[in-house]
């Protein structure tokens, strides 16, 4: 067994396997595109962050906009895992999977009074605010429901970060979180019987590719929190956030640091700031936690020789958004190989938009109609961003453990696109 560029994708016996399963069945049993994820590959992900952190106090909060398939929600909740929310909706997806309240972390730049409501009534672990308007109508929520918000600040540490710039998060110019001066300001105006200062937070971006950041990130937040509790007595900030942004390998060249060297770059940065104990950091994994594990399952349906050579595959970009959002790389391999000279071909779907393309002048084995192909590391933003656009209805989602495969999520129906419509 051969591995693929050391994911859990393997070939044997001249076929791509997962988890002991080859998945040439898996396109046969349940069609395709398919999503198929290896759950021990996300358990082994999942271990070793707990691993790197096991010196500090801390929680991983697995990020749901990154996957939010119930069945990984579930297995992530029995593992003892956190979640981070960015929506009434991932709240209430946890919860249905068995993820606990006080485990939860909601995020986003625009929270609702009424996912304000359902949080507070749910009892969640903090909130993650990101503007003084914000904050305003958490206060009135609480002392509406006459519930205690606990709630940190996201600050904007104006950290710049190598990443695209479509997930870059960290500088003053981006939507998201307070500046420093700004989050000095308003933990000293809020705090009242329903709004308790609990925690700080900060993210940077997603996809880093170097650990420095983090490091200079983890540095900042923890100097502030320093400064905060020296000026006001009684405030203490227990959670320390320093959300997720750990890239992975997705093209040939790319090194992300391990997950030793990036939990000793962000504990160096605390400690570089005398954070003291008495903290409890949180984390927030989503692409490191599920991407790898991923794969989408495309059959082709032609190839077509015009001024390019194209292959034209029954995924299109409402399946798998990221090459056409962000010019994403996905590495693209045949389930069963046919041998012969490698080509550049241009992979393709079936969208009405010059932009449905997962590569261009890639090299590829040869293939013919019927073939089917694997686009790896698709396990995390890949179900969570597709959409029914060409009223195409979305993939099924296959889960394999124990050496067998589980169907997690139904293929969509072509009636399920108008049943919610009066």
């Amino acid at each position: 067994m051969s591995a693929v560029t050391g994911r859990p994708f393997a070939y044997h016996d001249g076929v791509l396997c997962a988890g002991g399963v080859a998945l040439d069945r898996l396109s046969r049993r349940y069609g395709t595109p398919l999503y198929v994820y290896d759950l021990e590959e996300i358990r082994g992900a999942y271990a070793a962050y707990q691993t790197a952190f096991a010196a500090v106090p801390h929680r991983l909060c697995a990020a749901v906009k990154a996957n939010a398939n119930l069945t990984l929600l579930r297995h992530l909740a029995r593992w003892g895992s956190g979640f981070d929310v960015v929506s009434g909706g991932e709240l209430e997806r946890v919860l249905h999977a068995g993820g606990q309240a006080d485990r939860i972390v909601f995020s986003g730049v625009g929270k609702t009074a009424a996912e304000m409501d359902a949080a507070l009534r749910a009892g969640i672990l903090l909130f993650n605010v990101e503007s003084e308007p914000e904050l305003e109508l958490l206060a009135s929520r609480a002392a509406r429901l006459r519930v205690q918000a606990r709630y940190g600040l996201r600050v904007n540490p104006d950290i710049a970060a190598a990443t695209h710039p479509h997930i870059a998060t960290g500088l003053r110019q981006h939507k998201f979180g307070v500046s420093l001066d700004e989050a000095r300001k308003l933990y000293a105006g809020y705090q009242s019987r329903w709004l308790r200062p609990s925690g700080i937070s900060c993210h940077i971006g997603s996809q880093i590719l170097d650990a420095a950041p983090f490091a200079e990130a983890a540095r900042r937040l923890a100097g502030l929190v320093g400064e905060l509790e020296r000026r006001h007595a009684g405030l203490h900030l227990r959670f320390v956030d320093l959300g997720g942004g750990l890239g992975i390998r997705y093209r040939p060249g790319q090194r992300p640091p391990s997950l030793r060297r990036y939990a000793a770059a962000v504990l160096a940065g605390l400690r570089q700031a005398g954070l003291e104990q008495g903290r409890e950091l949180l984390l927030e994994p989503g692409r490191s936690l599920f991407a790898a594990a991923g794969a989408l399952l495309t059959q082709v349906l032609y190839v077509k020789s015009a001024a390019r050579r194209f292959v034209i595959t029954d995924a299109g970009s409402n399946d798998l958004m990221r090459p056409s959002l962000y010019d994403a790389y996905h590495e693209i391999v045949a389930v069963r190989p046919r041998a012969g000279r490698r080509r550049g071909v241009d992979i393709v779907g079936p969208i009405c938009e010059s932009g449905d393309s997962f590569a261009r002048d890639r090299p590829l084995t040869p293939v013919a109609a019927g073939d089917v192909l694997a686009i790896l590391d698709a396990g995390a933003y890949g179900f969570t961003l597709s959409s029914n656009y060409n009223a195409r209805p979305r993939a099924a989602e296959v889960v394999i453990a124990g050496g067998r495969a589980h169907l997690a999520r139904r293929r969509e129906a072509v009636a399920d696109l108008w049943a919610a419509e009066v």
